[in-house]
């Protein structure tokens, strides 16, 4: 089913010209015959239009690190700036000559040539659930009627539900097109974080949701091996990381009209036991994404890195960061074309105190190693090319270092919009590149301030989704995916 015809040339993504009726009558056909014809239908049901252009990147892992990123502590040292602003650490060079990065980030300081950094992106919000909103989904504005408190369908779409959303026609099998792992973001008080999932596109195009790391509303960081708590509070964590095991029952005939059918009701149960791991509300837009779920053995192993090899587990490292960026490895692999990666629950990176010993030995050494090893491990198969990695927060933190004597013992820093380092790799990026610049204390950008719109720009532009291109409501109105040009000088 073609859309309808636009004054713009370039590919156009329309919503759905069915009713949900018959849209879910359409995913009914599609899971009984389980023909690439039936999918076909189901896919334009849904919505998707003409055929994505070529990008670069084919793939897509996006590491969040929530709470924020100090950018003085990881890609953009003051050495020269005051005590009270540069902090503790020293730099160390890279094998990029000229540049230097935090001395805890030493293996990513030996591959320097495959990733870049921007040192000016910035917006204006200080405030957790707002940067979440504004990071997650590209926007600097706050939707009318946003709450910090808890998600609406009036909130933007994020990224990765406009992403998954555009790449649908590319995907060359049945698996989701985004994914979130290992958990959602929740704040300690129990409220869901704005920005995660579609927002105004509906519920149809929310993001898988891989929840294999159970909420702690103390306990923060890469556990086992580097779980923390920001205030020392002493609550025990005992968390196991588990993805949902999705599997057939013994005897289920793949091959019968009756086997199908009993495979529809085992997936129908299985909805409900495992509505703990995963958000499936959407269920029935996603049900070939289901089989193919229960029935992919690479997704089984991508699905199940606690198990992996002894090798992948030393090199990613035996912690929820680790076994999280294995899992986006393997899936990536296995088909799925974004793979949102939430290292550590909501403020695992919010230093606003006891900063220093939690970066230097809980934070740091487990993102320098998980990330190292997923560079290491797309450059050796030939995918870094045509896969991109982003690495950044909600917002910076403070220039100035301050003590909040009745939360903390040691100092640290508060949260900070105006200015954050991101990291980008692979999917085309040049390698050993610095794009922007910030003042002498690592205030503001003074050198190509970047906006989450330009953010967000570029990496729709890396999977080469056009810059014309628009999905359509319910009411048959467009809303552009881009609102920025791309960061050019990255690539």
């Amino acid at each position: 089913m073609s859309g309808p015809s636009h004054q713009n040339s370039a590919p156009v993504w329309n919503h759905s010209r069915l009713s949900r009726r018959e849209a879910l009558q359409a995913g009914a056909v599609g899971i009984l015959g389980l023909g690439m014809n039936h999918l076909a239908g189901l896919r334009e049901a849904q919505g998707a239009a003409d055929a994505v252009p070529n990008g670069k990147a084919k793939k897509l892992i996006f590491i969040f690190l929530s709470g924020g990123l100090a950018q003085h502590e990881s890609f953009d040292m003051k050495p020269e700036a005051p005590e009270d602003v540069r902090g503790e650490f020293k730099p160390i060079a890279t094998k990029t000559p000229g540049l230097q990065i935090c001395e805890h980030l030493p293996q990513l300081a030996q591959r320097s040539e495959m990733w870049s950094l921007c040192r000016s992106l910035t917006h204006g919000s200080n405030e957790h659930s707002a940067g979440h909103h504004i990071m997650l989904t590209g926007h600097s504005e706050l939707p009318t009627g946003f709450s910090p408190n808890s998600p609406s369908r009036r909130d933007r779409a994020s990224i990765a539900a406009i992403t998954g959303y555009a790449m649908r026609q590319r995907q060359k099998n049945n698996l989701p097109t985004a994914v979130v792992l290992p958990e959602r973001l929740v704040h300690n008080s129990g409220r869901v974080i704005p920005g995660q999932h579609a927002g105004e596109m509906g519920p149809q195009h929310d993001p898988w949701m891989i929840e294999a790391s159970p909420f702690h509303n103390t306990s923060y960081g890469a556990f086992p091996e580097y779980a923390f708590d920001h205030q020392e509070r002493g609550k025990k964590d005992n968390r196991v990381f588990q993805a949902p095991q999705l599997s057939l029952p013994e005897g289920l005939g793949m091959r019968s009209v009756r086997g199908r059918l009993d495979l529809l009701k085992s997936m129908n149960r299985q909805r409900r036991a495992l509505g703990h791991h995963a958000q499936v509300e959407n269920f029935d837009r996603l049900r070939q994404g289901a089989v193919s779920l229960l029935t992919e053995s690479t997704v089984h192993d991508a699905l199940d890195v606690t198990h992996a090899d002894e090798k992948d587990l030393d090199r990613y490292g035996r912690n929820s960061f680790g076994w999280s960026l294995l899992m986006a490895r393997k899936l990536v692999g296995a088909g799925v074309t974004l793979v949102q990666v939430n290292l550590g629950n909501d403020e695992t990176w919010d230093t606003h105190g006891n900063a220093f010993p939690h970066l230097k030995n809980n934070l740091l050494p487990p993102t320098d190693k998980a990330v190292s090893a997923l560079l290491d491990d797309l450059q050796a198969s030939g995918e870094l090319d045509e896969t991109m990695i982003v690495m950044a927060g909600e917002f910076g933190r403070t220039p100035r270092i301050t003590l909040l004597e009745k939360h903390y013992k040691l100092p640290g820093r508060d949260h900070w919009g105006p200015l954050q380092s991101v990291f980008f790799a692979g999917g085309g990026i040049q390698g050993g590149n610095v794009v922007g610049k910030s003042d002498a204390i690592g205030a503001y950008p003074i050198e190509r301030p970047v906006k989450p719109e330009n953010f967000a720009a570029t990496l729709y532009s890396a999977l080469g989704i056009p810059a014309t291109a628009a999905w359509y409501d319910v009411a048959d109105r467009p809303h552009q995916i881009y609102h920025g040009e791309p960061i050019a000088e990255l690539f």
